[in-house]
C-alpha cells in the first residue's frame, strides 16, 4: 500500500482517539497481569503478549499506522523479542548450570520463592516475545512487505522455477503456448 492510500483510509475520529486514550493503559496492565498471573493459575506470557500487542494495535489503528510505526522505530520491538529470548534461555540453561534439567526452577536452590518468580521470569519472557513478533507483523503486512498470492504471481513463480515458463524445459516458445493451451506434452 502507497502512503498516498494509507493517508486516503485513515479517519481521524475523537471519539475513537479519546476511547482508546482511555482503554489502552487498561489493556496494557491487564496484558501484564495476565503474563504474571500464569505462574499460580491460568494465563500466562503468549495470552498477556497478545493483549499487550492488541494495546499497541489499538493505538495505530486510532491514530494512524505510520506515527505509530514512526514512535515504535528503533530497537524498541526488536529489542525486545530479543530481551525476551534470551532470559528465557537465561533461566532455562541456568537451572541445566545448577544441575538441573533445563527450566527445573528448583535447581536454583531459592525454594519455592524461586520456583514462583522464575515462572513469573519466564512468563514476562515469553510475553516479550509474543508480543514483539505480533507487533512486528502487524507492521510489516501493513506496510505492504508481504504480497498475497494472485494469479499473475503464481505464473511467474512457476515460471521461474520451471527455468523461464517453458513447460518442456526447453527453449522453443511454441512448447510453453501448447502446454499453456492443455495440449500434449512432447
Amino acid at each position: 500500500m502507497s502512503h498516498a492510500d494509507s493517508d486516503r483510509t485513515y479517519v481521524e475520529s475523537t471519539i475513537i482517539m479519546t476511547t482508546v486514550r482511555v482503554v489502552a493503559p487498561f489493556v496494557f496492565t491487564f496484558g501484564v497481569f495476565v503474563m504474571f498471573h500464569g505462574a499460580s493459575s491460568a494465563g500466562g506470557g503468549f495470552q498477556g503478549g497478545v493483549l499487550v500487542a492488541a494495546a499497541v494495535l489499538l493505538l495505530a489503528f486510532a491514530f494512524g499506522i505510520e506515527p505509530t510505526r514512526a514512535w515504535l522505530e528503533g530497537p524498541l520491538v526488536k529489542s525486545s523479542i530479543a530481551v525476551g529470548g534470551a532470559t528465557f534461555a537465561f533461566v532455562g540453561l541456568g537451572a541445566l548450570l545448577g544441575s538441573g534439567a533445563f527450566l527445573e526452577y528448583e535447581a536454583y536452590g531459592l525454594g519455592t520463592f524461586g520456583v514462583k518468580y522464575g515462572i513469573e521470569l519466564v512468563e514476562l519472557a515469553i510475553g516479550a516475545i509474543v508480543s514483539g513478533v505480533l507487533i512486528s507483523l502487524f507492521f510489516s503486512l501493513a506496510s505492504g512487505d508481504f504480497q498475497a498470492a494472485t494469479p499473475g504471481n503464481a505464473a511467474e513463480e512457476s515460471d521461474a522455477e520451471n527455468g523461464g515458463g517453458d513447460v518442456n524445459g526447453g527453449d522453443s516458445g511454441t512448447d510453453t503456448a501448447v502446454g499453456a493451451a492443455g495440449g500434449e506434452r512432447a
